[in-house]
This record gives structure tokens, C-alpha cells and sequence, in this order.
């Protein structure tokens, strides 16, 4: 079973210029940083993807590690920054953050965020869990 993590922006307003080129420099910078090539990173549909609706002006999703525990809280953390950037990147818009069937809150101070996303013990049991023979990438 798959999880990914959606997100979407609305406003009556379509992106301007700087707004454009802001979530251009955000995905580019965000795409250099993920820590995994062959994970699934930021990724925002183009024009007419997901059905968009008039006021969609940002929408995306993003397939989240299935094999590999430990590469789960990185990829999530990751994604969840890549879409807080975009989000103070882009004012006035209403967003929807949620991964499957669970909203993501946001928080003015943090930005989306899961609780223990950043724990760094969680993350090192996660990535404990794979430590037999055969199960880790490398």
C-alpha cells in the first residue's frame, strides 16, 4: 500500500510573474537538496494536471517511501519544507496539505509539519528496522 502526500493552493487570482518564478526557485532548490535519487520529491502538476479547477494555482503530490522505513521521516520532513516554502512563497492563497485521508496542519511558526517528523531517535529506530540482510538499499 502506497501513501502520498497531496497539496493544493486556491485563490481568485492566477500566479503573477515573481509568484512564478518564486515556485521556480523553490522546486529547483527543493529538487537539489532531496535526499534520495530514486525517491519521489516535490512534484506539481502542470497546467490542466488533476483536473484543476479555474482557481488552482498550485497542486502536486508525492508518493512517500514504502520499502525502506527509514527513509520515510526524510522524505515527509523534506516534502512537507518543499511545501511550506511554496506556501510563504505564494500569499493569499488557501491551501489543503493532507496525506491520503489526513490533513496536515499548518502552523504560522513551523509550516506543515507531522508530530515526531523530526525526531531524530524515531527516525534512527525506523531506519533500525531494515537492518537485516538483504533489506537495505546499499
Amino acid at each position: 500500500m502506497s501513501v502520498s502526500i497531496y497539496y493544493r493552493a486556491r485563490r481568485a487570482q492566477p500566479l503573477t510573474g515573481a509568484e512564478s518564478a518564486a515556485v521556480e526557485s523553490v522546486v529547483a532548490a527543493r529538487a537539489e537538496s532531496f535526499p534520495y535519487d530514486d525517491e519521489e520529491g516535490l512534484d506539481l502538476y502542470g497546467p490542466g494536471g488533476d483536473g484543476d479547477q479555474d482557481d488552482q494555482i498550485i497542486a502536486g503530490s508525492t508518493k512517500l517511501p514504502g520499502g525502506d522505513p527509514g527513509r520515510w521521516l526524510p522524505v515527509t520532513a523534506h516534502v512537507l519544507d518543499s511545501v511550506t516554502e511554496l506556501r510563504r512563497a505564494v500569499g493569499g492563497a488557501q491551501w489543503h496539505v493532507h496525506m491520503d485521508d489526513l490533513d496536515v496542519p499548518w502552523d504560522e511558526t513551523e509550516g506543515y509539519a507531522l508530530p515526531g517528523m523530526r525526531d531524530e531517535a524515531l527516525a534512527a529506530e525506523l531506519g533500525g528496522l531494515c537492518d537485516t540482510p538483504g533489506e537495505q538499499d546499499g
